[in-house]
């Protein structure tokens, strides 16, 4: 029992000495907790950490150590009479309110056909869903007693469910959000790592789901059938990798006019405060490698295992996006509200990094692209979050509204954010 609580305990580290003990309790229950009816096999093993070099704690010295503490989430959400929307900032004609608040650990965002806002959880085991009726918005909590339920999908009528060792469903659930039922199991071909053992999904334009599935380390070589992109089918009978190479990507998106599939991915730890960065990449094909473990930013090899491999070798990314900033959810620009040069812009959430003294990120990026699809440039959009070297908030997954508007979750307080451009209002709460 005392090495299994040290690796999961070291899993958590990122997320720092407080929030790794917020997050333990369930990750431990779920070990003897009874799986639900519907699951099609019972959890698999939890699996240890791998490493590159036994032994050797590949961590800076104590003092350093020290400035690398993470902040952890609120338990409950703050309050909306506490919430940092009046440090937030958005360019000129731009405007932030408070979409929804009390979403504890609020993280992935979908919209359903009849505008329900689901968000989904990753340290504890609660999906919710956001309604508005007669001008007010309500959160309701969809489904409990959930694995990490991350990742979710959309697709007429019903609502799919990445947990971190299965996916699941709940049909026609915009109409019955007051009894939902119990998620029914399709698909649970997944290793159990706790280290980015988390889901991302979306669902793509061949209606096929997909899931990121991460390398279960912080640097090695992942074992069979993870760091990769996976598609699978919506009955989960069929599955196949897409790409490979991938450390952990927490966000994609497909472009409106291309079809191409783009996506975040977080870069290792413990090279350098500066190296590597967080990357943006381009899918222009499926099967291709985008060089993890081997290759950081296609432009250098990693010291530990990129021995006797090349950059050339792999596909190059197509924008970097800060050292340790942890790039998470991103969207294409499909709305009108915003002026036009913002459309088929790509928004990119960027959690914040917690591997560097000096933080960055903690913030929404904007990227415009070229016609050819190369990046043309990227500049701040929204701001705030990170103040003094500290975090106020942490922003997590972008969603583009049918009105064109922009919801941005915040995991650290427990919220929804709505950017509007003109004179839009909001819903009262």
């Amino acid at each position: 029992m005392k090495t299994r609580l040290s690796n999961i305990l070291q899993s958590y580290a990122c997320l720092g000495a407080v929030s790794a003990l917020f997050a333990v309790p369930p990750v431990l229950a779920q070990q003897t907790a009874d799986q639900p009816a519907e699951a099609s096999k019972p959890m698999p093993t939890l699996q240890p950490v791998p490493t590159t070099v036994p032994g050797r704690p590949d961590v800076p010295n104590a003092e350093v150590a020290k400035r690398l503490t993470n902040v952890a989430p609120h338990p409950f959400g703050l309050p909306e009479d506490q919430l940092p929307v009046p440090k937030l900032k958005v360019p000129k004609g731009f405007k932030i309110e408070v979409y929804a608040s009390g979403i504890p650990n609020a993280r992935s965002l979908r919209l359903g056909d009849k505008g329900t806002v689901f968000v989904s959880n990753r340290l504890l085991d609660k999906v919710y869903a956001i309604v508005e009726k007669n001008g007010k918005r309500e959160v309701k909590v969809i489904a409990s007693g959930m694995d990490r339920p991350n990742g979710l999908a959309f697709h007429k009528g019903t609502l799919y469910i990445a947990e971190g060792t299965r996916i699941s469903k709940l049909e026609n659930i915009e109409d019955n959000l007051d009894n939902p039922g119990k998620p029914v199991v399709i698909y649970s071909d997944f290793m159990n790592t706790q280290s980015h053992g988390w889901k991302f999904m979306g669902l793509g334009p061949d209606n096929m789901l997909y899931v990121n599935v991460g390398s279960p380390c912080n640097i090695c070589e992942p074992p069979s059938g993870t760091g990769q992109l996976r598609r699978i089918s919506l009955d989960g009978k069929t599955a196949e990798p897409v790409v490979r190479g991938v450390r952990n990507s927490v966000g994609f998106d497909w472009h409106p006019v291309t079809k191409e599939l783009w996506f975040t991915d977080n870069g290792r730890d413990w090279l350098s405060e500066d190296l590597p960065e967080d990357e943006l990449n381009r899918v222009t094909q499926h099967g291709q490698h985008f060089g993890f473990p081997y290759c950081h930013n296609g432009t250098f090899t990693d010291r530990e295992v990129g021995w006797g491999r090349t950059c050339e070798e792999f596909e190059k990314p197509a924008a970097l996006l800060g050292p340790h900033s942890a790039a998470l959810g991103m969207r294409f620009y499909t709305g009108k509200m915003f002026p036009a040069q913002y459309r088929n812009a790509i928004f990119v959430a960027r959690h914040g990094s917690w591997n560097r003294t000096k933080k960055i990120g903690g913030d929404i990026i904007v990227v415009h692209l070229n016609k050819d699809s190369t990046v043309k440039s990227q500049e701040p959009f929204l701001t705030g979050f990170l103040r003094d070297n500290a975090y106020i908030g942490r922003p997590v997954d972008v969603l583009v509204m049918k009105d064109g508007s922009l919801l941005v979750s915040d995991d650290h307080a427990g919220a929804v954010y709505r950017v509007t451009y003109g004179g839009d209002k909001v819903a009262k709460r």
